[in-house]
């Protein structure tokens, strides 16, 4: 069965989360440098099946696109030139860094480890996913 993808993506890095084949389940998949990503998909999907993309939207507290979403957009664009056939679901990524953070403090990482900002990347991918998961009826 295929799967749904979950990207947070940065001018650095990128976050990348994956769900279990029944899409139950939201996990991360890794990090990668942000300039690799479109081979890194690129491999990935030759490997897996994969229905569906989440792909973050950076907006604002006011509702509107933040600093980052010309960056993101333009990932969008370049993403749907080499993959027109794969479904592209934005969605909202207003909270995923804090919850990240947030989620790291709660599980007893020390502040070392929090500090690896990859990691709250995929993290934020793997929320972002998993929201989607629990409001989608399938």
């Amino acid at each position: 069965m295929p799967r749904i993808l979950s990207i947070d993506y940065g001018q650095k890095r990128t976050g990348i989360a994956v769900t279990d084949e029944l899409k139950i389940i939201a996990s991360g998949l890794t990090t990668i440098p942000s300039a690799t990503a479109i081979a890194f998909l690129k491999d990935y999907f030759s490997k897996e099946k994969v229905e569906a993309v989440i792909i973050g939207e950076p907006i604002q507290m006011n509702g509107q696109p933040s600093e980052s979403a010309s960056i993101v957009k333009g990932f969008v664009t370049h993403f749907t030139n080499h993959f027109p056939d794969m479904k592209v679901i934005r969605m909202d990524e207003r909270f995923t860094s804090k919850m990240a953070f947030q989620s790291m403090i709660d599980s007893g990482l020390k502040k070392k480890q929090r500090q690896n900002k990859a990691l709250i990347d995929e993290i934020s991918a793997t929320i972002m996913l998993q929201d989607y998961l629990n409001r989608k009826t399938f």
